[in-house]
């Protein structure tokens, strides 16, 4: 309960921006609900009052009952259009906030902290579970509010009419709005929380067959994939069901609650109309209005069922946003590089606490305008030094300089805007090229864009696409080769004009044309800027670099050119008879 009660505090935090709107929702959900009361309990009085002043041959100002039949009528309807478009705006506008603190405290995460997370998980996080926490303002907040304004309300209208049934109602009330509700929270919670894991479990399952099969049909898995979302949806629909159950069981509680409050109102005023201590005109008034009061306390079951649902979604998304980044930021602003050069003085680095060093005393300098291609076997550490270089990953020893000023220094984004990279996992979004284009700088004019293609080589391909630069590319760029992808990654890199450029196996994986094609895009990359390059296949390359480090067990163990290294017959040259025999001998 106590962390419910934080979760809760926490989500009103969130909200706290909105709470004009959220106050001005609450406020209208309680003139609605009491001018609903109003009405039954005026429409009861009149008619009963006109139906005795018909058997006594009296005059009756019907004016002022009929205004006030009519008063609560527009207020009730006027009321509830009013409170569902300022309660929906503030939910939508806290929703849209929601998301936008979401990625701003998952960016910092990205991208180590997130690998134990699927896409999907974080997909069904940021999209199902935020809107699930709509819950708490929307149908758990009002409702609280609203519940609490009638039952005061209720308390003071019978302590001044019908003193007797103050206690007993309000009694009902209380066993309506929070012995029921609390009943529902309880019997709620399990599968409330069951079925936000079985959503999620069931959007991870989905999205993985759908991307997966190709692979699923290969190896004949395509029908245990199928058996295995059918299973999650058994889970999901069942978990709905025992939700439905207990929906429609606290309904039947709260209307025997409303039943048994307006019958012994009822049977009490008969009682005292009988005795002259009651006008008789008050009894269907008070009867009706007592009834009607169950209204404001009727949605908490529903309310604080969901809340087990609302809570444990808080908790997935709170879970996220509560991790520590891998890398911390600078307090300050970061500093002026004196140039582009990077060097590196025993830096040792590894994944986890208790993991093997992926870097272990790394030692190289790449100065200004230089290019040096890093070799070695997978694992040797190659793409952990891109990871170390951009600020993803975190080295727990040495020293990293760029520009001579400390690479901890430098705020990520700061660092980041000094490097380009292209690697052999190009992504590409699902939309046009020119878009996917400007990623690399949102401001480039069109002029700009086209004149990186044409350095990348690509511009004479858009060009014949049916809608040129607007052609869609499809989900991870689904409509284009690998080659297309990379040239697309070349021209981002040009565009995006950074002194330092990571090629992380650009080619790897392309047919030999295509790949030596590639390799005239990058050359027209390369020029003017700091270079590192790590590749497979270092003999493309060989008379494009000045320096060749050989990669061991995170640690340079030969550094020369290419033709230097293939003379001293090394673990460079080892290597090279090794890439050069087909991918099943090795």
């Amino acid at each position: 309960m106590r962390g419910d009660l934080q979760l809760a505090r926490r989500l009103l935090g969130l909200a706290r921006p909105y709470r004009g709107w959220l106050v001005l929702g609450a406020l209208c959900a309680v003139l609605t609900q009491l001018a609903s009361v109003g009405l039954m309990a005026v429409a009861g009085w009149f008619i009963a009052a006109m139906a005795l002043a018909g058997m006594a041959g009296v005059h009756l100002n019907y004016f002022l009952p009929a205004a006030l039949i009519r008063l609560f009528a527009i207020l009730r309807t006027g009321g509830r259009y009013v409170e569902r478009v300022v309660t929906h705006e503030a939910t939508f506008r806290l929703l849209a906030q929601l998301r936008t603190w979401f990625f701003r405290r998952l960016e910092p995460l990205a991208p180590a902290r997130l690998e134990r997370h699927r896409g999907s998980d974080l997909l069904e996080r940021i999209q199902a579970d935020i809107d699930t926490l709509q819950n708490a303002y929307l149908r758990l907040l009002v409702p609280v509010v609203v519940a609490i304004s009638g039952v005061l309300v209720v308390a003071i209208v019978l302590a001044r009419t019908m003193p007797q049934a103050t206690a007993p109602v309000v009694a009902l009330l209380l066993v309506a709005g929070v012995a029921v509700p609390a009943a529902m929270r309880h019997l709620g919670e399990a599968p409330g929380v069951a079925r936000i894991g079985a959503r999620a479990a069931l959007r991870v399952a989905v999205i993985d067959g759908l991307q997966g099969m190709a692979e699923l049909r290969v190896y004949g898995a395509a029908q245990a994939q199928a058996r295995r979302i059918g299973a999650l949806t058994r889970t999901l629909n069942a978990q709905q069901l025992r939700l439905a159950r207990l929906s429609g069981l606290s309904g039947a509680a709260v209307g025997l609650c409303a039943s048994l409050a307006m019958w012994g109102v009822a049977l009490l005023g008969v009682a005292l109309v009988s005795r002259g201590s009651l006008m008789p005109a008050y009894l269907p008034m008070l009867a009706l209005f007592v009834l009607a009061s169950f209204d404001a306390v009727g949605p908490l079951s529903g309310a604080l069922q969901q809340a087990g649902e609302t809570f444990a979604a808080a908790r997935r998304v709170f879970e996220l946003t509560d991790a520590a980044p891998e890398v911390e930021e600078p307090r300050g602003d970061s500093p002026t590089p004196r140039d582009c050069g990077i060097a590196m003085y025993g830096v040792r680095m590894r994944y986890g606490v208790d993991g093997a060093w992926a870097l272990d005393g790394l030692d190289f300098k790449l100065p200004p305008g230089r290019r040096i291609a890093l070799v070695g076997p997978s694992g040797a550490g190659k793409s952990s030094i891109v990871s170390l270089l951009l600020r993803f990953r975190e080295y727990q020893e040495g020293d990293v300089s760029l520009g001579e000023c400390d690479l901890r220094s430098y705020r990520g984004e700061d660092l980041r805007r000094r490097i380009a990279v292209v690697s052999q996992e190009t992504h590409l979004f699902d939309a046009t090229i020119i878009e996917n284009l400007r990623i690399a700088d949102p401001g480039a004019v069109d002029q700009a864009v086209i004149r990186a293609a044409r350095a990348a080589q690509i511009h004479d391909f858009i060009v014949s696409l049916p809608d040129g630069y607007q052609t869609w590319v499809g989900e991870a760029g689904v409509r284009l080769s690998g080659g297309q992808a990379r040239r697309i990654a070349i021209a981002r890199a040009l565009l995006k004009d950074a002194p330092i450029l990571l090629l992380d196996e650009p080619t790897e994986g392309l047919d030999p044309g295509t790949e030596h094609a590639l390799i005239e895009s990058i050359e027209t990359l390369m020029a003017g800027r700091s270079v590192l390059v790590i590749t497979h296949k270092p003999a493309y390359l060989g008379d494009r670099v000045d320096e060749v480090l050989v990669l061991e067990g995170g640690r340079v163990v030969e550094r020369g050119t290419h033709e230097e290294l293939l003379l001293r017959g090394g673990s460079y040259a080892r290597y090279q008879d090794y890439i050069a025999l087909p991918e099943a001998s090795r």
